[in-house]
């Protein structure tokens, strides 16, 4: 940071020179080629859009260096600023997306840092929003000399770059604490060291149902039954705990009813997840029920067990036999599953939930830690950029 304060008070004590963006770069929208999809050849040459890369093609338009700015669609950032993709090497660009370049007496990626500071609020026009070119062009963008141009540009690329680095550590460290558990998992659950049973045998397995049709039933009334629906499941929740909705006692009479403690997965699309029941409510038919397996299972270990990579790839194949997987009830029940003593199964959870509690961990804090690297980088770039504005 002193050395870009001495670099600014020699090289610009009277301030820095602003140009539009117009001026300071090449933009190269004219060269741009849209192609469908399903005129695409397959190839190992990025093909570009407005948010990034769409698809990998047998050509490229473009060899080099290059910043890619939102056009129409996916334009605007959360925080107003336009959406940027660095883009090198040999490259194809649709023509949602404008194309810019390095003019001499710019580093583009000067560019490229200062342009994630400009509010674009006021230029975004229409539905979908959409940056024309003429309004690119006309954003102001802030030139000072080559050096300190270089010296902001090698400040933020390292922050870039620790962040970068840590994402990849603390992915690798995730996949292997996943990998680990699976193991253990496996390990643990073994089909060959405990004697197995239908599941259809210890366990009553049946579909949702829905009384339809379904708008007519949804209510806001305090005697609504909870209705439960995919979208009430947080991502890696292990339990349901409330609904959005609630439908009639009507249309629960036409429904399933599950009670706390029993299970439901999910019988088709993204199918086979198991969820523990902490609330009443009923199912529709994309769900299958499971109860009464007490005797033979603990919940937590049944959870454990039907999450496994055995299991799950025994129901994706089971399920395979059309073109929409579908998990119906007679495949859950025939699965063969081992029942370990109910001792053994509550030692057996109590490692798997270490193990869980640490990838969960892990998991949640992932996101913690980049979005705390990014606003440490966002608070540096506004500060480097502050000292120009100040010397204007």
């Amino acid at each position: 940071m002193s050395r870009l304060r001495a670099l600014l008070a020699q090289l610009c004590p009277e301030g820095v020179e602003y140009k539009t963006l117009g001026e300071v770069c090449n933009i190269l929208d004219s060269q741009r080629k849209p192609v469908t999809k399903k005129d695409r050849t397959k190839g190992i040459y990025p093909y570009y859009g407005a948010n990034g890369i769409q698809d990998y093609v047998g050509d490229y338009i473009f060899d080099g260096v290059f910043l890619l700015v939102g056009e129409d669609g996916s334009v605007i950032n959360t925080d107003y600023s336009p959406v940027l993709t660095w883009a090198t090497g040999k490259i194809w660009v649709n023509n949602h997306a404008h194309v810019l370049s390095e003019k001499p007496g710019t580093l583009l990626r000067f560019i490229y840092h200062y342009m994630q500071t400009v509010n674009i609020d006021s230029l975004v026009r229409g539905v979908p929003p959409k940056l024309n070119q003429q309004n690119l062009r006309s954003i102001i963008i802030p030139l000072p000399p080559l050096e300190v141009q270089r010296e902001i540009v090698r400040i933020l690329d390292q922050f870039t770059e620790l962040t970068a680095e840590l994402t990849a550590e603390l992915t690798a460290e995730l996949t292997a604490r996943k990998i680990q558990y699976e193991y253990y998992r496996n390990k643990l659950i073994s089909f060959n060291k405990y004697k197995t049973k239908p599941f259809g045998e210890i366990a009553s397995i049946v579909r949702g149902a829905s009384p339809r049709p379904i708008r007519a039933f949804i209510t806001d009334a305090e005697d609504g039954i909870n209705w439960i629906k995919i979208g009430d499941v947080q991502p890696g929740s292990k339990y349901i705990t409330s609904t959005s909705e609630k439908i009639t006692p009507m249309g629960a009479e036409m429904s399933r009813l599950v009670r706390p403690g029993d299970f439901v997965l999910s019988n088709s699309m993204s199918f086979g997840r198991p969820y523990i029941m902490k609330t009443e409510g009923c199912i529709h038919d994309g769900w299958l029920s499971i109860s009464g397996f007490d005797v033979y299972f603990t919940p937590d270990f049944l959870y454990h067990l039907l999450s496994s990579n055995t299991i799950q790839m025994m129901m994706a194949q089971r399920a395979s036999t059309g073109t929409v997987q579908n998990l119906n009830a007679d495949i859950v029940k025939n699965l063969d599953l081992p029942v370990p003593p109910l001792e053994e199964q509550i030692r057996i959870t109590t490692i798997l939930d270490h193990f869980d509690e640490l990838t969960a961990g892990l998991s949640s804090g992932l996101p913690a830690e980049i979005a705390g690297r990014r606003q440490q980088y966002a608070y540096y770039r506004d500060h480097l950029f502050s000292l120009l504005e100040a010397r204007a």
